[in-house]
């Protein structure tokens, strides 16, 4: 038999401080217990064990404190973030079968250390996980150690049997109780002998085999005086070190190995749990989808009736609602109040139902529908709720959204049982989803933006945007020519030809050949990243030339080749836009992703010459005119800013003639420049560090510029100071338009992801009210253009950005359309502006 040893508490420590901090969507922390099940079916799978067993330490006074009152005295107590994980790990890990071991007096190592000898006694192997070197004592034949470990930032598990740990330390496993004896250790508090490190008590016990032996031989000249000074001092502290460090074999635990088999646990309980802590990837990996859709409420009255059974009946013409709709297989469910019907895409029945103005619908993820709709030239109408955007609103942070997965997560019974799991959940989860929008303040947010937004976009992923395919293909023949050139010119400043794509060999080129100073190291060489390179500017005119290569090698491969793989048939391009993978509530795109398309070099903005108008019409370009900074202006409420704005001035060159003392007239392109870095970089949190290294100056002076904004512009400040003390009492920040981002890490203990939260807490408001904004302008373009008659069209969004596509004769109308419904889309204090321009290619309409 097979048993596997797990030190809970050592891997679930570094499970924790492995992975982000992560939180449901109350705030409940999970990052410890993600780490771990992991950890656990990585463990699981590698080893195919017999038996688990998962020990763990008690919060009580051990054998060993009570013969050194200081033993681990200087450990600091566990993170609250990872105590309330705890438990939780311990109840999931018994609804899941395995056997939690704790003895009182004990720690987890001495139970680790009982059961491998137990394994030994039986003739079975144990293999122990863990991240502590100190169970590496207990490797033997038949026991060896999965040691969890960092090597160059990357956590790795390092086998140690026998073989392993003489090859390492030139010991035997055991005789490291002995070298601990001598060297202590510091993370335990255990005392050892001052003055002897490592180095030395490993020859100590290689030579003299035990710390007793070492005492029998002190008068050996291979002890140099002075270690022997230290060793006559220490004798007593040295043999308490030793009791202190030595794992017992004889803790009161159960040992019969066979005790440790996974019992049957129970499935619904940890399907429950885990879909109530949203881990919902280990649903999938544990093969609990199943329990989790069946698994009632922890409220549910356990003798309450079963679910009925119902079978799908073909969908009826002339079905009235209210009615709910999930995708199911190659069609869809249709529910109402009980009943199930089934449909497949295009029966026309099914497309009656979603063009009837009169039947309300409910439905989870409403853009296909309405994409089904404009396949056959019709309109979905009607649709009322989407379940899949009320529960992005209320978890913008969730990894997925699926009708099961979330009837679990908010303890959601089915109303009955059928093939489609989901169906029986979808009216009593559209019930519950709803609710929780109404509470947290969302219905409208749902109902007015994000709901009316997915017929925008559908209308954008069928039109499409039309390029011209040669232009590209000729485009990424001029890339390959300069990225020849650059490639060229490269090696000549190296003196030799070598693969650029290798990190080790351009390494080797930079730090080896050239002499650069190294920075990072990775597993593969030294670090040659974006970061490591930009560090380098100055340095060397190759690392200019570098970075230069991978911005047009990254233009052709992304832009040129990856455009050419996706234009239709038709020779648009239709890209997919998504409404719930952003926290801040940004729209994404994907199958090309456009928000990304580079304009910073001269290269990357003549991308958008390719993107054209048919024949015959003209592309509309509006731009919203510094709206993050317009909208922190009508936020903040500061005087100066909204003044600035308001009189029609350059924010930056306000900016500059306030925090340098310089009239305005007098503001130096440099100094507006260092003024823009404050503007667009204060509401991120930029510290002087940052700013430094962003304008050239040095950080005390940097530090000047931020306290003088400030000063200032005191409104900001207050916002800012407001803004993160909110967050932290509230444990989330929400836009103008009440969208919510819960924010856990503003009460987190560590200070590195306390001042994270700080800056998102600051951020988001301003972000995520800016995302609202163009939502809104999209809905009221899109709305607007159709109530007039027109038949151009919104084809593209990009960030503050959107591209109308318009016959020549309705451009003037659909230009003062689009201008006039973004400049409205918002009523602050702060006026929005967006100057229309118009071209047959995107890049002369962006003007």
């Amino acid at each position: 038999m097979k048993l596997l040893a797990i030190d809970g508490n050592s891997i679930v420590n570094r499970a924790f401080y492995g992975i982000k901090l992560l939180t449901t969507k109350d705030g409940r922390y999970t990052n410890g217990l993600v780490g771990f099940m992991n950890i656990l079916l990585k463990l699981l799978a590698d080893e195919k064990p017999d038996g688990v067993a998962v020990a763990f330490d008690l919060p009580k006074p051990t054998f060993r404190h009570k013969r050194y009152d200081n033993y681990k005295g200087t450990r600091k107590g566990m993170p609250e973030e990872l105590a309330q994980q705890m438990p939780l790990l311990k109840e999931l890990l018994t609804d899941l079968g395995y056997k939690i071991v704790t003895a009182e007096g004990f720690e987890a190592d001495d139970i680790l250390g009982t059961l491998a000898a137990d394994c030994a006694a039986d003739g079975d192997e144990c293999v122990i996980a863990t991240g502590d070197r100190d169970s590496l004592q207990l490797v033997a034949p038949g026991t060896r150690v999965l040691l969890a470990s960092t090597q160059m930032g990357r956590s790795v598990t390092v086998n140690m049997d026998e073989a392993a740990v003489r090859e390492k330390y030139g010991v035997e496993p055991r005789q490291l109780i002995e070298v601990k004896a001598l060297m202590g250790d510091a993370s335990d508090n255990i005392p050892g002998v001052a003055g002897v490190g490592e180095k030395t008590a490993l020859a100590l016990i290689a030579e003299f085999g035990s710390l007793a032996g070492v005492y029998e031989h002190l008068d050996s000249p291979s002890i140099k005086p002075g270690v022997r000074a230290k060793l006559e001092r220490d004798k007593e502290q040295a043999e308490m070190s030793r009791f202190l460090a030595e794992i017992v074999t004889d803790a009161p635990v159960p040992h019969d190995v066979a005790d440790y088999r996974p019992g049957p646990g129970n499935p619904a309980a940890a399907a429950r749990l885990l879909a109530s802590l949203e881990m919902v990837s280990l649903l999938d990996k544990l093969g609990l989808q199943q329990s989790a859709a069946a698994a009632p409420p922890p409220t549910a009255q356990t003798d309450a009736p079963a679910p009925a059974r119902v079978e799908a009946l073909p969908l009826p013409a002339g079905l009235k609602g209210p009615v709910a709709i999930a995708a199911a297989g190659d069609g869809y469910s249709i529910v109402r109040g009980g009943e199930l019907y089934a449909a497949k895409a295009g029966d026309p029945a099914f497309l009656a139902l979603l063009a009837d103005e009169k039947t309300e619908k409910r439905v989870f993820d409403a853009k296909p529908l309405y994409t089904l709709m404009l396949s056959h030239g019709k309109r979905a109408r009607g649709i009322v709720f989407d379940g899949k955007l009320a529960a992005y609103l209320l978890n913008p942070s969730a990894s997925g959204y699926d009708p099961v997965r979330l009837a679990a997560e908010y303890g959601v019974q089915p109303a009955f049982v059928c093939g489609d799991d989901a169906a029986g959940v979808l009216e009593p989860l559209f019930d519950v989803l709803a609710a929780a929008c109404e509470e947290q303040g969302m219905t409208r947010l749902l109902g007015e933006i994000e709901l009316p937004l997915s017929e925008v976009l559908s209308s954008m992923e069928v039109t499409g945007i039309l390029v011209d395919r040669a232009g590209i293909e000729q485009f990424g023949v001029e890339l390959r020519q300069v990225l020849q050139a650059e490639l060229a010119e490269i090696y000549e400043l190296v003196g030799y030809e070598f693969n650029l794509n290798s990190t080790k060999q351009l390494g080797d080129a930079l730090f080896g050949k050239l002499g650069l100073p190294a920075r990072k190291k990775t597993k593969s060489g030294w670090s040659t990243n974006a970061e490591t390179l930009e560090s380098l500017r100055g340095m060397h005119p190759v690392v200019e030339h570098i970075l230069l290569y991978r911005t047009y090698q990254k233009l052709n491969s992304t832009y040129v080749e990856g455009l050419l793989k996706v234009i239709g048939p038709d020779g648009r391009i239709h890209s997919a836009f998504s409404q719930t993978e952003t926290r801040t509530g940004r729209i994404s795109s994907s199958e090309p992703n456009l928000q990304n398309i580079p304009v910073r070099t001269e290269l990357g903005s003549r991308l958008r010459k390719y993107f054209i108008a048919p024949q015959g019409r003209v592309l509309l370009d509006a731009d919203y005119s510094q709206i993050e900074l317009r909208i922190l202006a009508a936020i903040s409420g500061d005087e100066h800013m909204q003044a600035a704005f308001g009189a029609g001035e350059d924010i930056h060159r306000a900016t500059a003639s306030r925090i340098f003392g310089v009239p305005f007239e007098l503001v130096t392109p440099q100094l507006r420049s260092r003024a823009k870095a404050v503007n667009f970089g204060i509401v991120y949190g930029i510290g002087a560090f940052s700013l430094a290294k962003d304008v050239g100056v040095s950080v005390k002076e940097a530090d000047t510029f931020i306290k003088n904004y400030l000063s200032e512009y005191s409104g900001v400040k207050h916002y800012m100071e407001k803004t993160v003390e909110d967050g932290r009492e509230k444990g989330y920040v929400a836009t103008l338009y009440g969208r919510r981002r819960p924010l856990p890490e503003l009460t987190a203990a560590n200070r590195n992801i306390r001042a994270l939260g700080e800056r998102m807490a600051m951020n988001t408001p301003i972000q995520g009210t800016a995302a609202d904004v163009i939502k809104l302008a999209m809905i009221r373009v899109f709305q607007r253009l159709e109530a007039e008659g027109l038949t151009a069209r919104l084809v593209l969004q990009v960030h503050d950005e959107l591209i109308v596509e318009a016959p020549e004769e309705e451009a003037d109308r659909a230009a003062k359309i689009l201008g006039e419904e973004m400049e409205r889309a918002a009523d602050l204090a702060v006026k929005l502006t967006a100057e229309v321009n118009r071209g047959r290619t995107w890049y002369e309409a962006k003007g």
